[in-house]
C-alpha cells in the first residue's frame, strides 16, 4: 500500500498545450503586420495628403451635414416607425393593413430609388396644394422650390428609416410576455400606464441592439445623397479630388470619418445597452473593447495530493 501511495506522489499533471491555438494567432499577427508595414510604406497612398484634408473646413462641413442627417432621420425615423409598429400591433384591421402596407413598400424599394423620386417629386407634382372642402384652397406651393436637396434627402431617409424601425419596435413590444401585461392590468394599471411602465422598459431591452445596428447603418446609408449633390462627407471628398485628382487619398479621408463616427456610436450603443439591460443580464467586467484571448495554459507540473 505504501508503494501505491509513493508511487501516487512521483504522478505530475500536465497542462494541455494548445500549439494550434498559438499558430493561428502567430499567423493572423503575421498577416496584420504585413498589410499594416505595405499600407505604411506604400507611396500611393500619400499619408501626407490625407493628413492635409482630413480637417480641411470643407470635409468638416461635410461631416456636419452626415451627423445632421443621420440624427433627424433617425430620431424622425423612429418616432414615425413606433407608431406604425402600435398600427400593426392593433385590433384595427385598417390600420393593420395601412402599416404592412407602408412597411412593405418602403423595405422592398431601394433607398437610392427613394432618394432620387422625392427628388423629382415635382415631375408628377409640380403644384403642392393644400384644400379642404367646402373652405377652398388654404395653401399653395411650387414643389421645385419647396422640396431642395436637404428635404428630398430627409424625407427619403425617414420613409427608409421609418419601415426598419417599425419592425424592430414590433418585435421589441412582442417581447414582451403576456403574463407581464395581465399582472399589470390585474393591479389596476391602464393602457397607457402598461405601455410606458410594464412594457416599454422590458421592450427596450430587445430593442436596443437592433436599434443600435441601424442608427450605425443609416450614417452609412447617408452617403447616397451625394448623388443629388448634397454636401456629406463624401460629396465634400469628391468636390476635392475632382480638383486634385487625388481620387484615392481622399476616399481614405472619407473611410476615416466613417469610422471615427461608427466607432462611437457603437461605443454609446454598448453604454445604452448596458443600461436598460441591468439587473437582468450579467454585468460584464470588461469594457467597450472586446477582451483578447487568454493564451496562458495551467501549471504544467502539480503534485497530487495524498489525501
Amino acid at each position: 500500500m505504501s508503494d501505491v501511495h509513493d508511487h501516487a506522489d512521483d504522478l505530475k499533471i500536465v497542462g494541455k498545450r494548445y500549439y494550434g491555438r498559438w499558430l493561428s494567432a502567430l499567423v493572423v499577427l503575421l498577416c496584420i503586420v504585413a498589410m499594416a508595414h505595405s499600407m505604411i510604406n506604400n507611396p500611393r497612398f500619400e499619408w501626407g495628403v490625407i493628413a492635409e484634408n482630413f480637417t480641411a473646413p470643407s470635409i468638416l462641413q461635410g461631416v456636419l451635414m452626415t451627423l445632421q442627417l443621420t440624427a433627424i432621420s433617425v430620431v424622425l425615423g423612429f418616432a414615425f416607425g413606433t407608431v406604425l409598429a402600435l398600427m400593426r400591433l392593433s385590433s384595427n384591421p385598417v390600420l393593420v393593413t395601412v402599416s404592412w402596407a407602408y412597411t412593405w413598400f418602403f423595405r422592398g424599394v431601394p433607398m437610392l430609388v427613394q432618394l432620387f423620386l422625392w427628388y423629382n417629386i415635382a415631375a408628377l407634382y409640380p403644384d403642392i396644394v393644400l384644400s379642404i372642402p367646402g373652405f377652398g384652397e388654404i395653401w399653395h406651393a411650387d414643389a421645385n422650390s419647396l422640396v431642395s436637396p436637404f428635404s428630398a434627402a430627409v424625407i427619403a431617409l425617414v420613409m427608409h428609416q421609418s419601415a426598419y424601425a417599425a419592425e424592430i419596435v414590433r418585435a421589441g413590444i412582442q417581447s414582451v410576455g403576456n403574463g407581464q401585461i395581465e399582472a399589470a392590468r390585474a393591479l389596476g394599471y391602464r393602457p397607457a400606464q402598461i405601455f410606458r411602465h410594464t412594457v416599454l422598459p422590458q421592450a427596450m431591452r430587445a430593442i436596443m441592439p437592433p436599434a443600435g445596428n441601424e442608427i450605425i447603418g443609416q450614417l452609412k446609408t447617408t452617403a447616397v445623397v451625394s448623388v443629388i449633390s448634397l454636401q456629406d462627407v463624401l460629396f465634400s471628398a469628391q468636390i476635392i479630388y475632382q480638383r486634385t485628382y487625388e481620387v484615392i487619398p481622399l476616399l481614405l479621408v472619407a473611410t476615416l470619418w466613417y469610422l471615427l463616427m461608427t466607432s462611437v456610436l457603437s461605443v454609446g450603443q454598448y453604454y445604452v445597452e448596458r443600461y436598460f439591460g441591468r439587473g437582468v443580464t450579467r454585468r460584464e467586467k470588461r469594457g467597450v473593447w472586446p477582451s483578447l484571448p487568454r493564451f496562458s495554459a495551467p501549471k504544467t507540473e502539480r503534485s497530487v495530493s495524498n489525501g
